[in-house]
């Protein structure tokens, strides 16, 4: 496995915390990862119904066996209580990088930490798929739709699987394994066409009742089901902008995958081709560069400030971050041709917004990167280092 960029972010938290945990979506690379950085630590994953069983019968001797070295702790979530043990441990050697656990279940996880009161004395990190940088270090093929159809599963490069295998195997351990441990969901098969019908709706706004009449469930069901996608961090909503904004503005939330992989396969897309002439092809691009940002965050040990904008009469921003110094917009383009009309919803966004805008920037699948009228032109594939265009610069 490739070096991920995380890495340094990771080794910086485990000597300055004595519990470092690593969330993310399943697949992600969080058990590569942290053994790849820690590869003197000794390592369990609670998984395993036997390990698992060895630890809840004696807590306490097995996390000894970490000793001066320190431990891997896989798939934390399965034992919450195991937490209360670190705790003591941990306030009694006061030693970072003594325990690094990993967890797919966002609440439950953060629910268990809260509860053992390791507050302080964690740092929890967000571990998405591969970002498009480290899918170059295979050396692949770096084609937008290409992109956009694979997604960006570490296994689908490092073991070069069958696109639609991998998925198809995906959805059905996640909808198996994960939906019944999260939530009491009877109609897997329903669920199943409730994530169909979300991928329809990738970078759109939220409209609950719309999914319910669609599904024929109840408006509180859809909320629940999308709850448990968002746990799972195989989904994440974008709320609106709409603090010092003069007009009236959407005020629901957008949707999109956290990987685009695999809202793509849940549409039935067979092929980079079928990406390009895609009703959806535009918000699959969109979808794929506004995680791309987030990711650029997270490696860095950031949380995104982030919003979309859309008034009433259809004025639209697909990005803004804000920042200490003021706000950052970003609109995103699939066409290959730069035209002057894409740079309009900039200049109709900075008219209402008492915010100061400090950056402007328009990503395209355009062969030049150049500046216009303040506004930098990029193409996501070519950007050495998406932080520093966007965040640092």
């Amino acid at each position: 496995m490739i070096e991920r960029e995380i890495t340094p972010y990771l080794k910086k938290a485990a000597s300055e915390y004595p519990v470092v945990t690593v969330t993310g979506p399943m697949q992600s690379g969080k058990t590569t990862l942290v053994k790849m950085v820690f590869p003197e630590k000794v390592y369990y994953s609670l998984e395993a119904p036997d390990i698992r069983s060895i630890a809840f019968s004696d807590p306490r001797g097995f996390l000894a066996e970490g000793g001066s070295r320190g431990m891997i702790i896989d798939e934390v979530q399965h034992l919450p209580q195991l937490l209360s043990y670190i705790q003591v441990m941990v306030d009694e050697r006061k030693v970072p990088g003594s325990f690094i656990l990993t967890g797919s279940h966002q609440p439950r996880l953060h629910e268990a930490i809260a509860h053992q009161s390791l507050a302080g004395r964690v740092n929890i990190i967000r571990l998405l798929p591969f970002s498009i940088s480290e899918v170059k270090k295979y050396h692949v093929q770096i084609d937008p739709f290409d992109l956009i159809f694979r997604g960006f599963y570490p296994a689908i490069y490092e073991e070069k699987l069958s696109v639609g295998e991998f998925y198809r195997n995906y959805i059905e351990t996640y909808v198996e394994r994960d939906v019944r441990s999260i939530a009491n969901i009877h109609d897997l098969f329903r669920f199943q066409q409730f994530m169909i019908l979300l991928a329809g709706r990738t970078g759109q706004i939220l409209n609950y009742s719309s999914i319910s009449n669609d599904l024929g469930i109840s408006v509180n069901s859809v909320k629940n089901w999308i709850s448990v996608l968002l746990s799972s961090y195989l989904v994440f909503i974008l709320p609106p902008y709409y603090i010092n904004i003069r007009k009236r503005v959407v005020k629901s939330p957008k949707i999109y995958f956290t990987d685009v992989g695999l809202g793509s396969f849940l549409l039935g897309i067979k092929s980079p081709d079928q990406v390009k002439y895609h009703p959806l092809r535009g918000n699959l691009y969109e979808n794929m560069v506004i995680v791309e940002i987030i990711k650029s965050f997270y490696n860095k040990g950031n949380r995104p400030d982030i919003y979309f904008f859309r008034d009433s009469r259809g004025n639209e921003i697909d990005l803004v971050i804000r920042i200490s110094r003021g706000l950052i917009l970003i609109e995103i383009k699939s066409a290959s041709t730069f035209t002057p009309e894409f740079l309009k919803s900039f200049e109709k966004f900075k008219r209402v917004t008492a915010e100061p805008v400090i950056k402007e920037i328009l990503f395209y699948n355009g062969e030049q990167n150049f500046k216009i009228k303040g506004v930098k032109v990029l193409n996501p594939l070519s950007v050495k280092n998406l932080w520093n265009e966007v965040i640092e610069e």
